[in-house]
């Protein structure tokens, strides 16, 4: 079916009412704009623990009950719905406790990533509102891509009710090699794409890269007020078990692709994604840290092991935003293992997938500095920029 992409900016409307409120507006605040869209609607939502309206504690999901919408169906991501399970895990189909509504995971239920024909016919609109942190291998935009791919075979209407990406500032990482899509990695797009969800919703379909069959969806996306890509947007609450604050979700960029390495990112301590270690450095560093089965991290890398390292939590915030996606951390722990003889398997397949491309790690390996490896995708992430411009809904 041909689709219709429909944006309520709202802007306009603030200023009407006479608003002189300057903080960021969610796009599940603005009832004006998408509740008219739901009136005897079925309506299936996918969210999490992180679909909060606005700066309240009240949950999407009980909101619209309370508005008489009839919600039919939850869609949950990776982690669950309202509980934090851990990374990676599956998560079953269920029954939402509070309000009865049936939970369908699409991170292990009875569809896998897709929906399946029985859950399409449960409902006729799609809200989405979900909290994403603007990297390529986080799951939450491609279980996003699954639902739309699927509503337009289906024929039905996705709401999108944005919300601001913590790390959409900048642009960086190389673009995915699409031979190693993934499902850490299934649009060509760079590991840090500086787009909201709404933004790149609009530009996957946009590019036709959702469907093969060429299916799009009738797409409504509600945008955020007073937002530009440089507002500093604190999450009111954590986006996944392993990003508890944004210092984590600031260094995520740099320090996700230890989970394609030997190398501990703090997995199992009250640091996770704020430090980096492994029981081999000691011969560089005396900070130390020990992996332990934690709510969030049962089973975390070196589990047990002391690790030397590098504690990175009081690193100035600004600096990490200013250094981007750093590599520099992978390949000083690299060349650590291999002055001591111990780099072969420090790499696993999954590096690759993280990454998006091969040549990174081949040419830590060999031995290049970071300013090399970077030049590398500088090129194409200028090309990708050039590229979104159309899509995008908020000021650079």
């Amino acid at each position: 079916m041909s689709a219709a992409i429909l944006v309520f900016c709202g802007l306009v409307c603030a200023s009407c009412a006479g608003t002189t409120d300057s903080r960021v507006i969610l796009g599940d605040e603005q009832f004006e704009a998408y509740l008219p869209l739901l009136e005897g609607q079925r309506v299936a939502i996918f969210s999490n623990q992180t679909g909060l309206v606005g700066n309240t504690r009240t949950h999407i999901l009980d909101t619209l009950i309370a508005k008489g919408v009839n919600v039919s169906a939850i869609f949950s991501p990776e982690h669950g719905f309202r509980d934090l399970a851990d990374d990676g895990s599956h998560v079953a189909d269920g029954v939402e406790p509070v309000t009865g509504v049936p939970i369908l995971s699409l991170y292990g239920g009875a569809g896998g990533n897709h929906p399946t024909q029985e859950a399409m016919d449960m409902f006729d609109v799609l809200i989405v509102d979900i909290q994403d942190v603007g990297l390529r291998f986080y799951t939450y935009y491609i279980t996003m891509c699954h639902l739309m791919d699927a509503c337009g075979e289906a024929g039905k209407h996705v709401v999108l009710l944005d919300r601001p990406n913590p790390n959409g500032m900048y642009v960086d990482g190389p673009i995915l090699d699409m031979s190693l899509k993934s499902g850490v990695g299934h649009l060509p797009i760079p590991t840090v794409h500086g787009l909201t969800l709404g933004e790149l919703a609009k530009m996957a379909q946009g590019e036709k890269w959702l469907s093969e069959a060429g299916n799009t969806c009738q797409l409504t996306i509600v945008p955020c007020k007073n937002y530009t890509h440089q507002t500093l947007y604190e999450l009111p609450v954590r986006p996944s078990p392993n990003l508890p604050n944004m210092q984590a979700i600031y260094l995520y960029p740099s320090l996700c692709c230890f989970e394609g390495t030997v190398v501990s990112l703090g997995r199992g301590t009250d640091k996770p994604f704020q430090q980096y270690g492994h029981p081999a450095f000691n011969v560089k560093y005396s900070y130390t840290f020990t992996p332990q089965s934690v709510k969030g991290s049962s089973n975390p890398p070196l589990l047990g092991q002391e690790c030397y390292g590098v504690d990175l939590s009081a690193m100035d915030q600004a600096q990490i935003r200013a250094k981007m996606m750093d590599l520099s951390y992978v390949i000083d722990a690299y060349a650590i293992m291999k002055e001591q003889g111990l780099e072969q398997g420090f790499f696993r397949r999954f590096f690759d997938l993280l990454m998006g491309q091969r040549y990174i790690r081949e040419m830590i390996q060999e031995g290049a500095a970071e300013p090399e490896i970077r030049a590398m995708w500088k090129e194409d992430v200028a090309n990708f920029k050039k590229q979104r411009k159309p899509y995008l809904l908020y000021a650079e």
